[in-house]
């Protein structure tokens, strides 16, 4: 889903455009789900019509049931599309699979990190080279290693430097999709309280304490208002997809020390494209810090505890949390409550690249903000838009061939495709992109008004979000954590 800018003055800022979220079918705007439930219903209506008697009326009860489901919609999809969501919850229930308890008295095997659900599968790896922990998903065969950015505020820059950021910025995605080795790369955006341990900090090496009644109640402001207040961290997860790269892998030695040789050359190049961006960027994670990373998303109160312990919560293999519950539309784990949100549409209008700011600045409210970005390899996506044009095309033949009229959204659609097709030709990758929103609050009641003020502001930033509901835990792990987890 690329943005395309509008021609401008490269001294202005460009407004830019997303691509609309596909809703195309198989056939006639149909998915496959609702074609095998119309089937059926059609093929029980000629049945009972042809034996009549009672059995047309017998045959009723299949396909009047049927019609129901397959056109009539819940939650902005149609009855059918939540049968899959809906048995996997029920399978999650009888099997215990919603409820997490660690066991305390069972020490975890070594080099797995405490997660729960189907994250427990990860590994850690301890990267010899950089002393930078990567994360190992055997199952999607995947290796996952983060680092800190940290970044001045874009909303307060002249339009000249934002475009300019802009353009840079899009050479760092860009890189992403030219080696092919890439499975994703993560944006984690997190509010979370300060300690003040930061301002105490600044005063430290910037303050001068030298008894004044200045610095006194420069000092007596700095311990107020510290703990009041709210900081923001940045990362970005890189993830190596080790069966694209297994050639070189094996060429490197083989399994995570060979895999680890490959992500670092990948690392070096994304850190080399961070800072011709002009992104400050810190060391590649540590496994203490992102055990404080998943500490924190678990169990929010102990936060500003962790800051000022030094090295106390910094075990990758007590990092997890304690206790998880799940529920249809939400998340409880050791000290808050969760939910997420599903950016399902971004702005079908022009708009310019600040367009988040009322969602991203919102304050008084503790939230992760995650872009998942899967990179596509240049022929992969030009033969996929070849078909995705190929298909728009004979849907629109078949559509005139039965007398239905081309809707608006479709054109919209076909649109989309032929410039993204002219966007190939000149040279731009691909990204798909999926927007995550994690709420965090101390009370179900809390999480409910944070939930609509996240809410209304993405309406501001003109996006359409939606709660993700019967895979919250899942949800929740690829949104709060820099893992690059996906849905």
């Amino acid at each position: 889903m690329p943005a395309t800018p509008t021609e401008k003055d490269p001294s202005e800022l460009s407004p830019v455009k997303f691509s609309r979220l596909s809703k195309r079918g198989i056939l006639l705007g149909l998915s496959l789900a609702q074609l095998i439930v119309l089937a059926v219903a059609i093929a029980s209506f000629v049945i009972g019509m042809m034996i009549g008697g009672a059995w047309a009326l017998y045959a009723a009860t299949v396909w009047v049931p049927a019609l129901a489901i397959t056109f009539i919609p819940a939650g902005g999809r149609p009855i059918v599309e939540w049968a899959p969501i809906a048995l996997i919850w029920v399978w999650r229930s009888m099997t215990g699979q919603r409820r997490h308890r660690a066991r305390v008295a069972r020490p975890r095997p070594a080099g797995t990190l405490a997660l729960p659900g189907d994250a427990a599968s990860l590994r850690q790896y301890t990267d010899p080279v950089t002393g930078a922990v990567m994360v190992h998903d055997p199952h999607h065969q995947m290796l996952t290693a983060l680092i800190e950015i940290h970044h001045s505020s874009f909303v307060l820059l002249d339009p000249g430097e934002q475009e300019r950021r802009v353009q840079a910025w899009g050479r760092v995605l860009a890189t992403g999709c030219r080696s092919g080795r890439i499975a994703r790369i993560q944006v984690l955006e997190r509010t979370i309280p300060d300690s003040g341990t930061g301002l105490a900090q600044w005063w430290a090496q910037h303050g001068t304490d030298d008894g004044s009644w200045v610095a006194e109640t420069y000092k007596q402001l700095i311990d107020r208002a510290g703990p009041a207040g709210e900081r923001h961290e940045s990362t970005l997860s890189l993830s190596l997809d080790m069966k694209a790269a297994a050639r070189q892998i094996r060429a490197a030695g083989r399994g995570l020390k060979g895999a680890a040789e490959v992500l670092r050359q990948e690392m070096r190049t994304l850190t080399t494209a961070l800072r011709a961006a002009e992104l400050d960027v810190s060391e590649w994670a540590t496994p203490a810090r992102l055990a404080i990373m998943l500490r924190t998303a678990y169990d929010p109160a102990v936060t500003a505890t962790l800051d000022r312990a030094g090295d106390l919560g910094q075990d990758l293999a007590t990092a997890g949390p304690v206790a998880v519950e799940e529920t249809w539309d939400r998340l409880r784990s050791d000290s808050a409550w969760h939910a997420v949100l599903w950016i399902s549409e971004w702005p079908r209008s022009l708009v310019f690249p600040g367009f988040l700011s009322p969602l991203l600045l919102t304050s008084g409210i503790r939230r992760s903000f995650t872009l998942l970005c899967d990179p596509i390899r240049a022929d992969v996506a030009a033969r996929d838009v070849r078909k995705r044009k190929t298909e728009h095309i004979s849907d629109r033949t078949q559509r005139q061939r039965i007398g239905q009229i081309e809707g608006a959204e479709q054109s919209a659609e076909l649109t989309d495709v032929l410039q993204q097709e002219a966007d190939l030709v000149s040279g731009h990758g691909i990204l798909r992109f999926t927007g995550l929103i994690a709420i965090s609050a101390a009370t179900s009641e809390e999480l409910e008004t944070a939930v609509s003020a996240i809410e209304q502001a993405a309406v501001q930033a003109s996006c359409e979000t939606r709660r993700l509901v019967g895979q919250q835990a899942a949800s929740f792990t690829a949104a709060a954590l820099p893992l690059c987890r996906g849905l």
